[in-house]
């Protein structure tokens, strides 16, 4: 065994590397993003549904020109900035958690590229198949490249027997999955959290709305007309709001969390792949 290769456990930790998120204040980065979108929600609110322009008494601000939809959404009352923050939320991190999980599924289709891989390992040609790894350039070829870096080392360790070497392969394959999955599945609780939290903030704000109505409803005399149909408006645009967020929420969460089933799929799919053309090629 005095060929063995000592160079080959460096390709391995460089696989690992390659798969292992950035060390970054992921906390602050996105309190910061979910600030920012608040304070988004709210200029908009004050200085485009709240324009002048929208209302029949300018200024004032107490009547929406008929029709007129960005001045109904402002009488909607101060609940309204909150979810258009909410909103403004979602979609920040659905474009974020887009752009992540279309560069995890790297550049070739993950059953392709383990019929590739199958193919090179059963001509024993594991350079072939890294290769390919490099090629996908995503989750699937992080791992499988892993493994077959161990894969590699393992043939020339003879001092090892098989069931020892299946071992230390699935064992590499399953340290690099669990440097994926975290990167996959980042970000994924504030879907699961603002489809929750939007429909409670239109409640409140439609129970906000509707103790202005009743309100109005209970002064002496002549009920209020303008008050009245003025709750009434901030109650229904709160409950259009936060339904509206959290509809939104879980189909991009649902959406998303099918598409990491699928590259796991493709994980598992590519770690059974090695240890079975191992356990063929090197009894």
């Amino acid at each position: 065994m005095s060929d063995v290769k000592t160079a080959a456990p460096k390709p391995a930790s460089q696989g690992n590397r390659a798969g292992k998120p950035k060390n970054t204040n992921n906390f602050l980065t996105n309190l910061l993003v979910v600030v920012a979108c608040v304070i988004a929600g709210y200029v908009i609110w004050k200085f485009v549904l709240g324009s002048p322009s929208n209302f029949v008494d300018g200024e004032a601000r107490e009547k929406a020109k008929p029709g007129n939809i960005m001045g109904t959404m402002y009488q909607g009352g101060f609940v309204v900035p909150i979810l258009m923050g909410t909103l403004l939320t979602l979609i920040s991190f659905i474009i974020e958690r887009a752009l992540t999980i279309v560069k995890a599924k790297g550049k070739i289709d993950g059953g392709e590229f383990v019929r590739k891989v199958q193919y090179h390992l059963a001509n024993k040609n594991v350079q072939a198949a890294i290769a390919e790894c490099d090629k996908q350039a995503g989750s699937v070829g992080n791992v499988m490249r892993a493994g077959l870096v161990k894969y590699e080392e393992m043939v020339h360790a003879g001092e090892l027997d098989t069931d020892q070497k299946l071992a230390g392969i699935q064992k590499e394959i399953e340290e690099a999955t669990s440097l994926e999955l975290p990167m996959l599945e980042k970000n994924l609780v504030f879907l699961s959290t603002i489809s929750s939290c939007a429909t409670l903030l239109g409640l409140f704000g439609t129970v906000l709305g509707m103790i202005r109505s009743f309100q109005a409803m209970g002064q002496a005399g002549a009920p209020d007309a303008g008050a009245l149909a003025n709750g009434i408006s901030e109650a229904l645009i709160n409950t259009a709001l936060g339904i509206s967020t959290s509809f939104f929420a879980i189909i991009a969460y649902n959406f998303f969390t099918t598409l990491i089933d699928g590259i796991t799929y493709s994980i598992d799919e590519s770690g059974f792949t090695l240890t079975q053309s191992f356990a063929s090629n090197y009894k």
